[in-house]
């Protein structure tokens, strides 16, 4: 997913977007998925059709953004870490809850189709990203499978939450971020 533009629609003709620049995946057979013990109504969604929004609270007051992955009755996801938005502070959607914030996304969006007639949406990679490099690395802030690489970065991004250890903020000249290019 990383590269791909989350859209949404935000009145008349106008959208609010930002490309994906990080992510973590989660699955079920792993102790840090919110499905792994059992399904529950709160993790419903999860369970469901891949290509629907699973959006839940974290810490009683952020919320956080994933897409439901593989297949239905599995519970697997990828949670939206952090976006690159254009004409934007750069950190401005540098972390889930920020993200959340920033389009506005809470429960009354979870278990939403991806779809444009639905107002929120995901658009294709962008070929500005063709030779950028994506760092690997292990996911932020979970106590069980830490050690899983299932985090992924644009390494050429500022708006990244958290770099791997060693890997430097890029320098602005050196930073990618989307343009008029990217707009859907």
């Amino acid at each position: 997913m990383i590269g791909c533009t989350l859209v949404k629609k935000i009145g008349g003709n106008k959208v609010l977007w930002g490309v994906i620049v990080e992510t973590e995946a989660y699955s079920q057979k792993e102790p840090a998925c919110h499905g792994h013990k059992k399904r529950t109504p709160s993790n419903q969604t999860l369970f469901g059709e891949p290509g629907r929004f699973y959006i839940y609270l974290t810490y009683g007051i952020y919320h956080c953004v994933n897409i439901v992955t593989d297949k239905s009755e599995w519970a697997s996801g990828v949670l939206l870490r952090a976006l690159s938005m254009p004409d934007e502070e750069e950190r401005i959607c540098s972390g889930p809850g920020l993200l959340a914030r920033k389009f506005k996304l809470d429960r009354t969006y979870d278990n939403r189709p991806i779809s444009k007639k639905n107002g929120l949406w995901v658009i294709n990679k962008s070929s500005s990203l063709k030779n950028q490099k994506i760092v690997k690395t292990t996911r932020i802030g979970i106590s069980q499978a830490k050690d899983l690489q299932w985090r992924w970065y644009l390494q050429s991004s500022r708006s990244v939450s958290k770099r791997a250890k060693g890997d430097q903020l890029p320098s602005t000249k050196k930073s990618w971020s989307p343009s008029i290019e990217n707009s859907p």
